[in-house]
């Protein structure tokens, strides 16, 4: 049956890359929801729910990866919800994590979206995409919590994290292994959170920031010092101030001629949420080169936002797309 059905539907399947485990709003819904990123739009699959009550008439039950569990068909939606006690709920979720990993097979990135302090399954094959969120506040002054619950766990797929803290992490920190970052900070500390990250794409909002600290990183990615696998950084200023949409010309800025288009940089984001699959895309008629690989990277000013997008190209095939 699971080959016929991907026989039958073999141009969606070869389309699915990622599947996503969305945690409940609470206190909106307690609902977990399972979906299909980017289908254009977000392709619900399931939902699991924790019930404490007793099993009603309506439900089935079905034989999930070896646990019985019960389901329904919903009214609304017309898609499974599974339902399952709270002492119950790791088992639940493992058998409905193998239903998928059997479907839709490894190649496919399982992504787990979730409050840090919320329940946080550790299965083969699976992503976690976490945010820290420290109760009302809503920001972090202490981070030493985090350094110590970032050190008893896995590398992470995605944090989301704002900090109000005199100091960052330690630089052999998970943090900034992480692959995608979000982060808010009301310190002015990006800087140093550059100078240590490990990952590929960085979201950051800042107090303050400038065009000289800017210049700075570029200079120090240039001699390839810092942020070594980054792909696309995105920093944006809290405060409403602008800068002109211009880099000083300087310090290694590279510029392509004013009468011919650049290519556009964007990439997939690496955190399968919302409604953009890509990321902000950058055209911009300034480029520095690294010296190491003699790799590429569009860099932008827009008013209160700073772009850096690095290509796979090196400068003579970057200068090719230019049109």
């Amino acid at each position: 049956m699971k080959k016929l059905i991907k026989t039958s539907q073999i141009t969606r399947f070869n389309s699915i890359s990622h599947i996503v485990y969305d945690a409940p709003k609470r206190p909106v819904t307690d609902s977990w929801s399972v979906y299909i990123p980017f289908m254009p739009k977000s392709d619900n699959i399931m939902e699991f729910t924790e019930r404490r009550e007793e099993t009603e008439d309506d439900y089935f039950q079905l034989n999930v990866s070896g646990k019985i569990m019960d389901l329904r068909l919903s009214n609304q939606y017309q898609y499974p919800e599974a339902y399952f006690h709270p002492s119950e709920k790791e088992s639940a979720i493992e058998s409905i994590h193998n239903y998928f990993l059997d479907f839709f097979g490894d190649t496919v990135e399982y992504q787990y979206v979730e409050n840090y302090k919320e329940f946080i399954p550790h299965f083969p094959k699976l992503s976690l995409c976490l945010s820290f969120w420290p109760g009302n506040l809503g920001r972090f002054i202490n981070i030493q919590p985090i350094e110590e619950y970032l050190a008893s766990s896995p590398v992470l797929k995605r944090i989301c994290i704002s900090l109000q803290s005199q100091q960052l992490f330690r630089p052999e920190s998970k943090f900034y292994q992480t692959e995608s970052i979000t982060l808010t900070l009301y310190i002015r500390l990006a800087h140093d959170f550059l100078r240590h990250f490990q990952g590929r794409q960085a979201f950051l909002r800042c107090d303050e920031y400038d065009v000289p600290s800017f210049i700075g990183f570029i200079n120090r990615w240039k001699s390839g010092q810092e942020c070594g696998n980054l792909e696309y950084l995105k920093i944006k200023l809290m405060q409403n101030r602008g800068f002109r949409n211009e880099l000083p010309k300087a310090n290694g800025v590279k510029y392509i001629d004013e009468s011919k288009t650049p290519p556009t940089h964007t990439l997939p984001v690496v955190y399968k949420y919302g409604d953009f699959p890509n990321t902000a895309p950058i055209i911009s008629h300034s480029y520095v080169v690294r010296k190491t690989d003699n790799r590429v990277a569009s860099v932008a000013i827009n008013r209160d936002r700073f772009y850096f997008g690095v290509w796979d190209k090196t400068e003579e095939e970057f200068l090719r797309m230019v049109t």
